[in-house]
């Protein structure tokens, strides 16, 4: 049965999906285990970053044949309905988060797995990664928790639209290249980069972090004027923190700023 590991570690928690023997598949259960834990984060001051993985040598395969595309063929289409929303609110609940969500990608990254991947903030990858928004050989549309929207942002619209039409694989280093992935290391070594570049994020000004993301995500369907004007209240409202004190009083006396987040 498909599980994920929950560990925190110096206010960074690491997820792990976690059946290696099947390279770390998804199925209903866990879809709604990662879709509750996300969403509640929002209430989650302990944890000021994540770190998403896979066990083995294998981020996530996507959703089990056996478990979900198989007993999928079978269900009404009300309940294909909120099978295909509560996928979705995973998405938005990773969306909604305020800790920046780094994933750590090696070997396969498959369907609902590509989606994990694309949703997180930082991605952090190998050359023999292989990422597949792979819809379409099921005979589904690219239109899959999000990936229409969010895809064409992080590589562009002809890259995107090429992945979601063909189902093809994209290597690490085409997934550098393409911008997918924030940087490229050894399969070793790529959880630790995660977990270091997470731990950073952890030690910073999470408010500020928390900010950042939440604007990001806002302003993707708002005119730019609409854009400037909200970015100017979110940072006027951030400069009313203890932290941008904290930090400008450090600056003064030539010492790091130690960010509380608040």
């Amino acid at each position: 049965m498909s599980k994920a590991r929950f560990v925190v570690e110096d206010r960074v928690a690491v997820v792990t999906l976690d059946r290696p023997e099947r390279k770390n598949p998804l199925t209903f259960e866990l879809y709604a285990q990662l879709r509750d834990w996300f969403i509640g984060l929002r209430e989650n001051s302990a944890i000021k970053a994540v770190v998403l993985t896979g066990a083995g040598e294998n981020f996530c395969s996507g959703g089990d044949v056996h478990e979900i595309i198989g007993p999928l063929t079978q269900r009404s289409p009300a309940e294909l309905l909120e099978f295909t929303r509560m996928t979705g609110d995973l998405v938005k609940g990773m969306f909604a988060a305020p800790q920046p969500i780094v994933a750590a990608i090696d070997g396969v990254c498959a369907g609902a797995g590509a989606i994990l991947a694309m949703a997180s903030d930082l991605r952090y990858g190998t050359a023999r990664a292989s990422i597949a928004f792979l819809f379409v050989r099921v005979g589904l549309g690219g239109c899959d928790m999000g990936a229409c929207a969010i895809l064409p942002r992080i590589v562009g619209f002809g890259r995107a639209a090429e992945l979601l039409f063909t189902g093809r694989e994209l290597s690490g280093r085409e997934a550098q290249n393409w911008g997918f992935f924030n940087g490229l290391t050894d399969p070793a070594d790529v959880l630790g980069l995660a977990k270091d570049v997470a731990k950073t994020l952890a030690q910073g000004p999470t408010l500020a972090h928390a900010m950042t993301k939440r604007m990001m995500h806002a302003q993707w369907a708002i005119p730019l004027d609409a854009a400037i004007d909200a970015e100017a209240i979110a940072q006027a409202e951030l400069m009313q923190s203890q932290d941008f004190r904290r930090a400008y009083e450090a600056f003064v006396a030539r010492r790091r700023p130690l960010f509380e987040g608040n």
